[in-house]
């Protein structure tokens, strides 16, 4: 198995089981650490523990997958036009410059393309950091996941947010979507959102990528923004870019040149890349591994 191969089945495991992956109406304190001072301490057991925001000036700090944020703070559960999914997981939370991102953009979703809202999946946790389940990204406070289902009419019962699941928009054989729940409505949001100056990237399952090469039209520059990755096709991914004059938070590259929608589209449906073996799970980031600056974040009172 390639590296390349291995990375999309854990992609695709982990991300795919989050996502939908009910929550509980009765969430329970995770048991103290008997030694959290112990270098070999996975990152994640420890960020996973802080439940309020590092009480720091607002910064990203790091790489989407190695690093944490200072001075998050929460979407608000319910606006005029969102709702946020799974409460009992504690992560919907980001950097200020997400949150007003979405904030701005859920009031824009009934102009897009006619949905009442948008249901916010995984943002962040606290204070950023590796997560004990679910993403290896959404460290920095800059990723938020939005579910392609559209929001109801009405407000959703914690019940409903806790186990309620979103619709899978790829046909069983993964080749395409279901044309029996993907809308033109969804192309029309994720174009709409991918021409946001701040958004660096959306992550889409490549069914979904296929679909929306065939229904864009002439106008193809946002498909570049538009990059396939197993795993999304509940929900696809938000990527903002780093914050201007924050400069402890590492961009990624811009994302390659055309719409994407040839060769590097049609890799992603060899029988490999469909059905991946199973790879080794890589060993969990200590915080050795991040900036030094979040141990700050992880330990500020």
């Amino acid at each position: 198995m390639t590296i390349l191969h291995a990375i999309a089945f854990l992609v695709l495991a982990a991300t795919a089981a989050a996502a939908q992956t009910p929550g509980t109406l009765s969430p329970k304190p995770l048991p103290a650490l008997a030694n959290p001072q112990d270098p070999a301490t996975p990152a994640k057991e420890l960020f996973g523990r802080r439940t309020e925001p590092a009480p720091l000036a607002a910064r990203a700090i790091g790489g989407y997958a190695r690093g944490c944020v200072a001075g998050a703070v929460a979407l608000p559960i319910d606006g005029p036009a969102w709702q946020v999914m799974r409460l009992s997981r504690n992560r919907n939370w980001g950097h200020p410059r997400l949150v007003a991102f979405l904030e701005r953009i859920g009031k824009k979703v009934p102009e897009i393309n006619g949905w009442p809202g948008l249901l916010v999946g995984d943002m962040s946790q606290p204070r950023g950091g590796p997560m004990l389940t679910g993403h290896a990204s959404h460290q920095l406070g800059l990723d938020a996941d939005i579910w392609l289902t559209p929001m109801p009419d009405r407000r959703l019962s914690r019940e409903e947010r806790e186990m309620m699941s979103a619709v899978d928009m790829v046909r069983p054989d993964r080749l395409d979507v279901d044309p029996s729940v993907w809308t033109p409505q969804h192309t029309a949001l994720i174009r709409a959102v991918s021409r946001e100056p701040e958004v660096a990237r959306i992550f889409i399952n490549p069914a979904i990528k296929k679909a929306m090469c065939r229904e864009a039209g002439g106008d193809r520059a946002w498909l570049s923004k538009v990059r396939p990755t197993w795993g999304h096709n509940y929900h696809f991914h938000i990527r903002l870019a780093c914050p201007p004059g924050e400069e402890e938070c590492a961009d990624q590259d811009p994302p390659p040149s055309g719409d994407g929608c040839g060769a590097d589209l049609d890799r992603w449906f060899t029988q490999a890349m469909l059905f991946p073996k199973p790879g080794k799970p890589r060993p969990p980031m200590t915080m050795a591994q991040l900036p030094a600056e979040c141990r700050r974040v992880l330990v500020a009172q």
